[in-house]
């Protein structure tokens, strides 16, 4: 009895209409355009309207995912939302989104592996289908970073922005599907990349507040010598686990947190730089919807398409990260 091929059934993203520049940062903060182009390629980022949260662009880009894949709400079986910026704390963001889906059949849940989320929700749904448990899930990853964001601190606010991505996670035919994944963590670089209030260790009170304890913090030095380092080790198992060359990749599709991390894993893995997908410069850094919306930006190019030799590869907090090989 052949194993099940798992795969991408369809995808889809959406950002927000909002535009935050370098210019407009410019006017905010000590930078400037030429040193936030030069140091991170991000030239503006979206951000969600006030009344908009994480599982509001969620849903714009489920229903994009869902009509591409040709199925209905009502046909998932489980709903996987990876998020750092959750509505709440709970019902969960996927709890939300299956209701205003009306996928009635569905289970759901979230999952926090900040910038990696979405490859470990891959990971997740991949396995829940080739058990035969479920047939088609919905993976989305989903942030309204700008809610976290500190913007008078010109280290951080310049990287971040809001937006989602989503596929629907299935049996494919013979010969297409995933074809390796690689998880891993680092819990001891925690404090590299984090939020400190608002759970049981710092609950929010006027201090907290006022001490900006609910701000993203990162020692942005650290991180990217980790993310150098972790980008090209994580593509380079993913590819040995899955019997593939370096040679054989059609398209890279990495989280989109720096344009030198990106340049750094092209280096490593010998490729040229336009068999990278990079939209940075449009959407900047978000967090666990940075690969899903690249992805599906990809799709909707024509630059990954049926058949293609897919790596993405992704790092975030916790510290965390993950890559998958796949044949689209």
């Amino acid at each position: 009895m052949r194993e099940t091929a798992v795969g991408i059934l369809g995808t889809g993203k959406y950002v927000p209409e909002r535009r935050l520049t370098n210019k407009d940062l410019e006017q905010m903060v000590e930078t400037n355009d030429e040193w936030i182009v030069t140091r991170t390629g991000i030239r503006e980022r979206r951000i969600a309207e006030p009344a908009q949260a994480s599982s509001d662009l969620a849903y714009e880009a489920s229903v994009r995912a869902l009509a591409a894949a040709g199925l209905t709400a009502d046909q998932l079986d489980l709903i996987i939302v990876a998020t750092i910026t959750p509505d709440m704390f709970f019902p969960s963001t996927a709890c939300l989104l299956q209701d205003r889906l009306g996928a009635k059949q569905a289970a759901a849940f979230d999952l926090s592996a900040a910038c990696s989320g979405f490859i470990y929700g891959l990971a997740t749904a991949a396995s829940f289908v080739k058990t035969g448990m479920y047939r088609r899930i919905l993976v989305v990853g989903a942030e309204t970073l700008s809610r976290i964001t500190d913007y008078t601190d010109r280290n951080t606010c310049i990287l971040f922005g809001d937006g989602a991505g989503a596929v629907v996670v299935g049996e494919v035919p013979e010969g297409r599907g995933f074809r390796s994944f690689v998880l891993g963590a680092d819990g001891s670089g925690g404090e590299l990349l984090r939020i400190c209030g608002g759970g049981s260790r710092l609950p929010a009170t006027e201090q907290s507040v006022a001490d900006k304890k609910h701000f993203l913090e990162m020692n942005g030095r650290d991180v990217f010598k980790f993310a150098v380092r972790v980008m090209g080790s994580a593509a380079e198992e993913a590819l040995d686990k899955a019997g593939l060359a370096k040679a054989d990749i059609d398209l890279l599709v990495p989280h989109q947190a720096n344009i030198r991390i990106v340049q750094a894993a092209l280096e490593r893995l010998g490729l040229s730089e336009d068999k990278a997908m990079v939209n940075l410069d449009r959407y900047g850094n978000v967090s666990a919807a940075s690969i899903p919306i690249a992805l599906a930006e990809a799709v909707e190019e024509g630059r990954a398409k049926t058949g293609d030799t897919l790596l993405l590869v992704g790092f975030g907090g916790g510290l965390t990260w993950g890559a998958s090989a796949l044949v689209l």
